[in-house]
């Protein structure tokens, strides 16, 4: 099975059907000279002071559903920490370089799950939009961070708009309650530190004396290629499965994985028709993994598969997007591709700072 390296970005190759967000493909922010001057200004500096303070993660700022639901805006940024621990926080982990129409659909079909297959109520749940800006693997290139804070600012609109468009099953929209988008800043190359930094943080914690018995669920949503990293031993140490013990006493997998998947789950999209194989392969990998020793000759858990959902990903026939593609596009000056793979406000941005010229 290839694998990448584990700086690579788990979401922006990702394959989608183009059509499939109901968010208008024509629009334009309603307050451009807000949106371009202190927005970027207040990512900027925001940017500035997480880099100064030695915090593995942080938390910069919460789209208001109110605001995003009433008139399109996106007021002014600020982080609004929730009352009460959300039952689950929906963590898309990316480079958003930049955020397409494919990140979208992985944003509000995990919701839409979460909503009519666990009846969770929108109030309940936490998505975040996180940004790595300590990876080795990628610079802050072709758009710089602060940029990308930006386009996330927009996009975090358009998840709200998109499932208040399409509440999913049996469900009209006027019932769905708006969701809060925060958007976050992370040092952490691997997701099992960002998983804990999250849980010892405390800003999803709830007011004090509000916590009550509720435990947070994290949900990252990951592509296939990601999973396979996630698996990938050299990333936790040397084992030997003679001995079936490291020298700690425990797997250096285990040691890193075992805190990770008891409050974390991963919904994986699966990557179809690239160099990852077709969905019976990566079906086959994920079964070898925990049912054919694949984990246990790695010092891993079979146990995890319970927290391990696959989903499907493009369909025979359906376009492919990514962000790779963006850029591409955005360099060729094709609208009508560009206007496929992102919604009209980060394409907006695109245009407003110039992005991917070059």
């Amino acid at each position: 099975m290839p694998t990448r390296q584990i700086g690579e970005d788990p979401t922006c190759d990702l394959i989608m059907q183009s059509n499939e967000s109901p968010v208008p493909k024509h629009s334009m922010p309603p307050n451009p000279s807000f949106s371009a001057r202190p927005a970027a200004a207040f990512f900027s500096r925001a940017l500035s002071s997480f880099q100064s303070s030695g915090s593995t993660i942080q938390v910069i700022c919460t789209a208001a559903p109110a605001l995003h639901h009433k008139n399109h805006d996106h007021g002014h940024p600020t982080p609004l920490p929730p009352r009460f621990p959300p039952q689950s926080l929906v963590v898309l982990d990316s480079s958003f370089n930049p955020p397409t129409r494919a990140h979208l659909r992985m944003a509000t079909s995990a919701i839409q799950e979460l909503m009519h297959k666990q009846s969770q109520r929108p109030g309940a749940l936490r998505l975040l939009l996180l940004l790595s800006i300590n990876n080795a693997d990628k610079d802050a290139k072709p758009a710089a961070f602060d940029k990308r804070l930006a386009m996330m600012w927009a996009f975090a609109g358009d998840v709200q708009r998109s499932l208040q468009a399409d509440p999913g099953e049996e469900q009209a929209s006027s019932e769905v309650e708006p969701l809060s988008v925060d958007l976050g800043l992370s040092t952490a190359p691997y997701f099992y530190e960002k998983s804990a930094a999250l849980a010892e943080g405390g800003f999803y914690n709830g007011e004090r004396g509000m916590g009550g018995s509720t435990e947070t669920e994290q949900v990252f949503l990951v592509g296939y290629d990601a999973l396979v990293r996630i698996f990938d031993p050299k990333y936790y140490g040397s084992f030997d499965p003679e001995d079936q013990v490291s020298t700690a006493g425990t797997p250096p997998i285990r040691k890193a994985l075992d805190p990770f998947f008891n409050r974390a789950k991963l919904r994986v999209t699966m990557r179809t028709g690239d160099e990852w194989g077709e969905a019976d392969e990566q079906a086959a990998y994920v079964d070898d993994l925990l049912h054919a020793g694949g984990l246990s000759d790695i010092g891993g858990s079979t146990n995890w598969g319970s927290r391990i959902h696959m989903t499907e990903g493009r369909k025979p026939g359906e376009d492919v997007i990514s962000s790779t593609y963006v850029r591409a596009a955005v360099k060729a000056g094709d609208s009508e591709q560009l206007n496929l793979m992102v919604t009209p406000e980060v394409r907006w941005w695109i245009e407003q700072e110039s992005l991917y010229t070059e």
